[in-house]
């Protein structure tokens, strides 16, 4: 009879170090993905059909330069009195975008997916004010999902052996 509670005692202590290292792998995989709350794109001002126009930076504002001491007699201005703008990052080049981008609004936010022959690619998301947004991404589909008080929306996007396809549930 011992030697079945022993035996019995050494299977539950590692069972439960089996069921709780898994739990942290699990966990620690899972972190990062559709459980954290997810990161809302905006969409773009300008029209999704425009793809020539782009927004120019703001011109940089001259910093105030530094009063020359009373007791140093200024011959010739030196260059560091100038007024210095500071230095102007290089542009950020996007790649143009498709003209397969769609947009799908729905009763809790918006999505644009770049829709090609062969696969699709989320453009953005952004959900209405009150509603919450998960995004999953997937080798063959992305869904989006937008949920407020119970009610849950879905734009699922899948193409495996197919072009893409979207649809939207929305009970």
């Amino acid at each position: 009879m011992r030697r079945g509670l022993v035996h019995a005692g050494a299977w539950l202590m590692a069972t439960g170090a089996a069921v709780t290292l898994s739990w942290w792998g699990v966990h620690s995989v899972m972190s990062g993905t559709a459980y954290d709350p997810p990161l809302a794109v905006p969409l773009a001002v300008q029209p999704l059909s425009s793809s020539t126009h782009r927004s120019q930076p703001p011109e940089p504002t001259p910093s105030p330069s530094p009063s020359p001491s009373p007791s140093a007699a200024p011959t010739s201005p030196s260059p560091s009195a100038k007024p210095s703008a500071p230095p102007t990052p290089p542009a950020r080049r996007q790649a143009p975008p498709s003209e397969n981008v769609k947009a799908y609004s729905v009763s809790g936010g918006r999505v644009a997916l770049d829709l090609g022959a062969t696969s699709a690619e989320l453009v953005s998301a952004t959900p209405l004010a009150g509603w919450r947004m998960q995004v999953w991404k997937q080798p063959f589909w992305i869904r989006v999902t937008f949920t407020r008080e119970g009610r849950e929306v879905s734009v699922f996007c899948t193409w495996h052996d197919h072009p893409p396809l979207v649809e939207i549930v929305d009970p």
